[in-house]
Formats: structure tokens, sequence, C-alpha cells
């Protein structure tokens, strides 16, 4: 297992985020990917690399120049409005909703970052863009590695992106990096290339950036979105639209759902994975459906990551896993290279 790892990833450091209803610190922070890099020197589970850095044009693959352009430039506009908010997080308050345009770029700091999010959880710092752009770079070089010869390749950076659209940011996600690396494959030459989504929450970022299309098979097992975040994504009866219908697969699972109806909610996503028969995998890696994790209500246990491992193993398909979410700190390591190990030992 070749891991891609973001030196740069502790740069984007929240200090609170809105969580139901009030600041609290931040779930997602620098101690995750820390957690897994430790766990990964521990078992010496193959190479741990830094990535060479890609142009911006292939992040533009995915993600509209606008929208690119804002995350940018977005510090250094939030701190020339007042000195002071180099040392306060920049969070959005006021978004365009139902009959609200969003064709036209507003030149107030608080619309556009209304205009580009989806949530007030997901604080954007001083090291955000630094950080993002590099677990990209990290994405397309784990792509990469797989056109030549890899089997199988880990990103190891942080914030996630499995929430992040084509232009707007949420979820603690800024970029897409499953997405990126999936249209790196296709661009270098893949014909098809299949997304599961493990993780507890669902990937509406990914899910609407193939959404029109039969070249990527999207699949999320996830927490019914009627009662878990993103609430407006998700639901079973999203299937794609024109050439993409019929390449979208949601799996939503009520609270409380056991390790065997997990279980076999994967199997479903492997045998249709099987039937696409892609050229290669993408896992978005959330490992926070652990019993232990503090927004989760799912069962999972650590020995379970394992079992996860074999099953994608035994698509027979180069994979490249993306680490998304997962809050248990003290478990993280475990839980996530139990994954990796379970692939790598299964053929």
């Amino acid at each position: 297992m070749l891991t891609f790892y973001n030196e740069l990833h502790a740069q984007h450091r929240g200090k609170h985020e809105m969580f139901r209803g009030e600041l609290v610190p931040c779930f997602e922070k620098p101690e995750r990917a820390d957690s897994v890099l430790a766990e990964l020197g521990r078992r010496g589970l193959g190479r741990i690399v830094t990535p060479h850095g890609v142009p911006l044009m292939s992040l533009e693959r995915i993600h509209t120049p606008r929208y690119l352009h804002f995350l940018r430039s977005a510090w250094n506009e939030w701190v020339a409005l007042d000195p002071a908010n180099a040392k306060k997080d920049a969070f959005p308050s006021v978004w365009p909703v139902r009959t609200l345009r969003d064709d036209i770029e507003p030149e107030n700091f608080s619309a556009r970052m209304g205009l580009y999010s989806m949530d007030s959880g997901t604080p954007l710092t001083a090291g955000t863009w630094t950080a993002a752009k590099t677990g990209a770079d990290c994405a397309v070089n784990a792509a990469h590695a797989l056109r030549l010869g890899e089997r199988g390749a880990f990103v190891l950076s942080r914030p996630p992106g499995h929430h992040a659209g084509a232009d707007f940011f949420g979820g603690y996600c800024f970029l897409n990096n499953a997405a990126l690396a999936a249209q790196h494959m296709l661009d270098d030459g893949a014909r098809k290339v299949a997304i599961i989504d493990i993780d507890y929450h669902h990937g509406n970022g990914t899910q609407s950036i193939f959404y029109h299309r039969d070249d990527v098979l999207f699949i999320s097992i996830h927490a019914d979105p009627r009662f878990e975040y993103p609430f407006y994504l998700g639901h079973a009866d999203e299937r794609g639209e024109g050439a993409g219908h019929g390449y979208n697969l949601n799996l939503p699972l009520p609270a409380g759902s056991s390790t065997q109806a997990w279980m076999a909610a994967l199997e479903t996503a492997c045998i249709r994975i099987g039937s696409f028969a892609p050229d290669a995998l993408v896992v978005s890696l959330g490992v926070d459906t652990f019993a232990g994790d503090p927004l989760s209500r799912f069962k999972l246990q650590s020995a379970d990551y394992l079992k996860i491992g074999e099953r994608l193993a035994w698509l027979g398909k180069p994979t490249a896993f993306i680490f998304e979410g997962g809050y248990a700190v003290k478990e993280l390591g475990v839980n996530v290279v139990n994954v990796l190990e379970g692939y790598e030992t299964a053929l």
C-alpha cells in the first residue's frame, strides 16, 4: 500500500464549529490524521510519500474556476475586512436558498461565503486552502500511481472531501478528493470508475458531481438523511439523471443499524460494482461508522474494518482509498489501517 501523506494538513486547524446550535471545539482536527499516520508507521504498511503538486487546471476538471478563485482568496479577503479577523475563523451566515439567485456573485464577502457553502459548521481558516490543495495533490498522485501499476494507494489528508460539490464547501470539506481521483483515472485512460463511499454520512458532493454521468458509478452506504447530515440528499430514490440514470446507488440505513445490516449493504454495493466492471475503484474511507464515534449511531467494531478491506479486495480492482470521516481519535488509526491491511492481505 503506497500512502500519499499531506504534510501540510495541520495548517487547516479550526478553532470551533457550529454544532446543534452552539459553538463547540472542532471534531475535525489535525489529531485525526496524526492517529492514522502513527498506526501506519507502527504496522509498516508500505511506503509513505509526499505528493507532487498538480496544476490548478486539474482541480478545474471537478470544481468551477469561480469557486476555486474564492477559496484561494477568501482568507486574505476576510482579514482585509478587519485585521482582528486574523484571530477568528470565517463562517458563512446567509445562503441563496429556494427562489434566491446564485448566478450573480455578490461583492459582499459574507454573501460570497454563503454562496459557496452549505452549512455553518465548516470553519475557513488561514491554512484551509494550502491544506485542501495539498490534499487534492495527494488524490491525483494516488490515482496516477494506480495507472503506473500500484495495486492500492491511500490518501492520508485532511480536511476531508466527499461533502464538497463542484462549487461549494461544507461538512468539513472543501475540495472533493474522491471525485478528483476518479476524474484523473478517466483522464489517464480508464473507461469506467466506481466510487464507493463508506462514511457514516452520505457523500452528497460526490453524488452531485457525477449524477448525470455513466462513466462513474457512485455508491454510498450511510445513515438515513432523514435523521443525519447532510439531510437533503442521500435517499434511495436518487438513481441518477439523463445518461447517469442507474449509475447512482444510495443505501441509507436507519439509526442503530447493526454490523450485520451494514455488511449486507456492503455486499449489495459490491455486487453492483462487479456488474459495472470498472477499470478502477475509489473508496471514500470514512470510519465514523464505528460504535464509539461521537457523531455516529452505527455499531461497527474495530475488527469489522479488516473484513471491509478484505471484501473490497475481492473486487480485484486497482483501488485508491481516500481518508474521509472518523472522529473517535483514539481508535481512528486502528480502524483506518485495519481496512488497508484487510485489503492488502486478502489476495
